[in-house]
């Protein structure tokens, strides 16, 4: 219990060293603030939905059987893969999905919130499962190498590329050591092709689509960095520069990076052309910021089109007792920054637009499900962690892992007016610990994406890997 209780201190002092170091009030905010929850899905007849507000599990849910059993709306269970009884955890924060070259479909996941957290269950690094059969998926390999073992929040895959890679981080830094394995031949066993340090500091990660650059950063020290992997064998540093950045994606060219809270600002956009075209002493330009009334700590922001027009999907995570303040992180803060659509249409002018938002978001319901369990878990309760799009053209749909809240599924065919359209809320599994935190959901992953199945793929923190089919047609 000691142990855990004090995994959980350090979760909040690291959460709190970031958000101070990342600070930066001075941003510009959007036109647009953050406005009240999207509007709530609408169930089918079979379904378990939720038994009041969006987004809430209640003691009542708790004491009555209900989160035993799960809440299901416009989704069912296919699959799933954990590790019952657990001493520590058994999901981490990405979920990745790979088809290779003969058609072998296959899936891949840190396994830890925070390494070592699972080590006593001889559980961790990152889980390869053969997707043959999402009904049962099959663990064919669990990848141990340094950055493996602890990814954080940076494992990511290259469809294009065939390659898999992370860098060794946590959530204040860890030195960035980068493995690159190669999935093209046989996605249920990656091969290794290199390891080396040579990403400065760890904790998150970006890839370009044609997977020959990979970038390092981190929210806590001005050290993002890219690396050239056209070469799985023979990675090379090719720049470092002064940037502290959480998440980040790069746009289809490898032009763009979008940095989620980039020297302060909620997101900043930088021109890296000159990385992506290998020039000698590359210069990378500033293109713009913007910023929301009531930003937490900006986790990621992933480009997409629709209908032609750009835009970025942005998600916050934690929260915060002062809008605007992200050095002020608490376990139930009265603001939480959630999701948001940003349109990149004028790069130059980004703004805010629309908002992905459940009910227990909202600052007037916060104080009233305080004693929910796990609400005051220091890393996270009712707040987002991660968003997504199965694709980056024409999306319809975006799935967020929620935390207590779960997976949540959202009709942005109209970017402006998104709406909740699904979510499935895990059953509770129990848990041998529950310090600092009661048995609850812990959905913290970025989902993937199976479209000619309807699926999507995810993990809970303590309860491991699921595939959930949207259902009633609405997607």
């Amino acid at each position: 219990m000691k142990y855990h209780f004090y995994l959980g201190l350090i979760l909040v002092a690291t959460s709190s060293l970031i958000a101070c170091k990342s600070s930066n009030n001075s941003a510009p905010a959007s036109s647009v603030a953050d406005g009240p929850s999207t509007p709530r899905a609408v169930c089918g007849p079979s379904d378990r939905p939720e038994t009041g507000m969006q987004g809430r599990v209640s003691q009542a849910d708790h004491d009555a059987g209900l989160a035993t059993l799960g809440f299901t709306c416009n989704t069912e269970l296919v699959g799933s893969y954990f590790t019952p009884n657990a001493i520590g955890t058994v999901g981490g924060f990405k979920v990745e999905r790979y088809v290779d070259k003969t058609g072998r479909e296959c899936a891949y996941y840190d396994s830890t919130l925070l390494y070592p957290s699972n080590v006593l269950d001889m559980d961790a690094g990152v889980n390869v499962l053969d997707m043959s059969d999402p009904t049962s998926p099959l663990m064919t390999a669990r990848l141990v190498t340094p950055a493996m073992l602890s990814p954080h929040e940076s494992v990511v895959v290259s469809q294009q590329a065939g390659v898999l890679a992370a860098v060794m981080g946590n959530p204040a830094f860890y030195p960035g050591i980068v493995d690159v394995y190669d999935l093209s031949e046989d996605c249920r066993n990656p091969v290794l092709k290199s390891s080396a340090p040579i990403g400065v500091i760890g904790h998150e990660s970006g890839i370009t689509p044609d997977g020959k650059t990979f970038y390092s950063s981190s929210p806590g020290t001005p050290t993002l960095t890219a690396v050239d992997i056209s070469d799985p064998a023979l990675p090379k540093h090719l720049w470092t520069g002064n940037y502290t950045s959480h998440g980040l994606s790069l746009s289809d060219d490898g032009n763009r990076a979008y940095l989620a809270s980039g020297n302060g600002f909620g997101v900043l956009i930088l021109d890296v052309s000159d990385i992506q075209a290998r020039t000698a002493n590359p210069e990378v330009s500033e293109i713009a910021t913007v910023s929301w009334d009531n930003q937490t700590i900006p986790q990621n922001a992933m480009p997409f089109t629709r209908n032609g027009k750009a835009y970025l999907l942005e998600i916050d995570e934690y929260s915060s007792n002062e809008p605007g303040d992200n050095a002020s992180v608490t376990s139930h803060g009265e603001f939480v920054g959630a999701g948001r659509i940003i349109d990149i249409s004028d790069e130059t002018k980004p703004r805010v637009v629309s908002d992905l938002r459940l009910a227990v978001h909202d600052p007037a319901n916060r104080e009233a499900i305080a004693d929910d369990p796990g609400a005051f878990n220091p890393t996270g309760g009712y707040a987002g962690h991660y968003c997504s799009v199965p694709t980056r053209v024409n999306p319809d749909i975006a799935a967020c892992s929620m935390i207590l809240s779960g997976l949540r599924i959202f009709d942005i065919r109209n970017p402006e007016k998104p709406k909740e359209i699904a979510y499935f809320n895990a059953p509770v599994q129990p848990r041998v610990l529950t310090v600092p935190a009661p048995a609850s959901n812990w959905a913290m992953s970025r989902p993937a994406f199976v479209p000619e199945r309807k699926e999507i793929w995810y993990t809970d923190g303590y309860s491991g890997f699921y595939v959930v089919r949207l259902t009633n047609g609405v997607w």
